[in-house]
């Protein structure tokens, strides 16, 4: 055996009644859910249960499993810490799990705990399973900040380790839907809260897991989700089985969602390697959209390539010569880079994989000899020195997306009222200290919002005084 069931449950402290001290009977709807899940759970009698929790120890780039024979935890720091928990963690499956992952160079492990105490996204679920099953052990889980298909193959090498212990798994994702479903709720009102809880539950209770990576993140910013990664580890869990969905609940009632459904595992399915399949999508469609860079383009991607690779810097006219031998040579090649080897200006070269950053890095002003070199190496910054992220490795290259953004001359504004955040990029400077953001960016629409962002890429506090440049970019994709 190895998983046999998986459920995705919410975690609101309040549920349990020593906490909600009456709170709770404002979703007791979910409360009935939750209880039918924990008796199923038991119905099931899985040797582990492994949960998936947003609250648990998270990295940018890596997935922590909790390490030990164990740990204890309360609803303490909610005022109730009569309600206790002590569990015995499956070391095997543990140590398990971080072997294939490290067999395999993927990012997880039992490294860099900062808590030892159970979190409250895993005690809620364990509140409700210890009323009806005791007869199990814990493996415990985070998220990461790596996108979503990272977040399934690792669900896929959890399945993996159980299936190689043999182990009788029920798969628990821990996680609440969009925190901005109501005005009065903790975190206000957004359009998108009740678009994502809507989405997320039709997707969920129809076991359409391949839809899960198709959530674009600064959608799932602006709906202040918590669970969806958590549900995308889960998904992964299940990787080329057969499960029969069943929709439990749905309540938003407190301004958050809290969403259940459950997946029983039925056989195997050669039809649901949805990552497999997924990847396959993408590489077709950035295929095509490749054949559609233009020249700019093509040199980043090319310096990129070439410097992932073999770790060598391309001069402007060895990319000019690989450019007109290659399969899909362009007619402005020439001229544009007549133009750019002629002309000086800043520019950023931004990269992004699975719809998510990977890297940007660039130049205000021009700094090089030519606008070629400026491309060249910024290109080879925003791949390699980007300090956010580690450097792009060869396996990514099939799967990036680079755009290059040429900065016209900045000038002086005095006021909000002379920026467009479509038209133009703005530079907010204090002292020494400058912040930059390029225009017409996704999720930016308004002046107070690109400002705000500028101020904190700089370190400037929102009730310092600025000084403003803007600036209009031509974007090359």
């Amino acid at each position: 055996m190895s998983m046999i069931a998986a459920f995705m449950v919410p975690h609101p402290p309040l549920i349990v009644p020593d906490v909600g001290r009456g709170g709770e009977n404002e979703i007791t709807e979910t409360t009935k859910a939750y209880e039918a899940v924990a008796r199923r759970i038991a119905e099931l009698k899985p040797q582990t249960v492994i949960i998936s929790s947003p609250h648990s120890v998270m990295y940018a780039d890596y997935f922590h499993i909790s390490p030990g024979s164990g740990a204890k935890g309360s609803f303490a720091d909610f005022r109730a810490p009569g309600v206790r928990f002590d569990e015995e963690y499956d070391t095997g499956l543990v140590e398990k799990i971080c072997e294939i992952a490290d067999v395999q160079g993927f990012p997880a492990g039992t490294a860099g705990e900062k808590k030892k105490e159970l979190d409250h996204g895993t005690m809620v679920p364990l509140y409700f399973i210890r009323k009806y099953y005791s007869d199990f052990k814990l493996v415990r889980v985070g998220l990461s900040g790596l996108p979503l298909p990272e977040h399934y193959h690792f669900g896929q090498i959890i399945n993996e380790a159980a299936e190689a212990l043999g182990r009788r798994v029920v798969f628990v994702a821990s996680g609440d839907l969009s925190h901005k479903l109501q005005k009065y709720g903790p975190y206000g009102f957004a359009k998108e809260g009740p678009e994502y809880d809507a989405r997320i539950m039709k997707d969920c209770s129809e076991a359409a897991f391949d839809r899960l990576f198709d959530y674009r993140e600064d959608f799932l910013d602006r709906a202040a989700e918590c669970g969806h990664r958590s549900f995308v580890i889960m998904a992964g869990a299940l990787d080329g089985k057969s499960v029969e969905a069943k929709y439990y609940s749905h309540q938003d009632v407190t301004g958050v969602g809290y969403g259940i459904c459950g997946f029983e595992v039925t056989g195997p399915d050669e039809n649901r390697h949805f990552l497999r399949e997924w990847l396959k999508k993408q590489h077709s469609m950035l295929e095509a959209k490749r054949a559609a860079e233009d020249t700019y383009v093509r040199l980043a991607r090319l310096t990129v390539e070439r410097y992932v690779t073999d770790r060598d810097t391309p001069t402007p006219q060895e990319v000019l010569k690989t450019l007109k031998n290659g399969a899909q040579p362009l007619a402005k090649t020439d001229a544009d880079f007549d133009t750019m080897l002629k002309s000086r200006a800043g520019a950023f070269v931004s990269i992004h994989e699975h719809g998510r950053l990977r890297g940007c890095i660039g130049t205000f002003l021009p700094t090089r000899d030519n606008l070629a070199e400026e491309i060249i190496e910024n290109a080879i910054s925003a791949a390699t020195r980007d300090p956010r992220f580690d450097a792009i490795t060869p396996d990514e290259l099939p799967f990036l997306e680079i755009s290059v953004d040429v900065l016209g001359e900045p000038e002086d504004i005095d006021s909000e009222k002379e920026l467009n955040p479509k038209r133009y990029g703005v530079i907010v400077t204090k002292g020494g200290r400058r912040g930059l953001l390029l225009p017409d960016l996704e999720g930016v629409d308004t002046v107070e919002q690109q400002i705000s962002i500028a101020r904190q890429k700089a370190g400037i506090a929102p009730g310092e005084k600025i000084s403003l440049k803007r600036f209009e970019v031509v974007r090359h994709t």
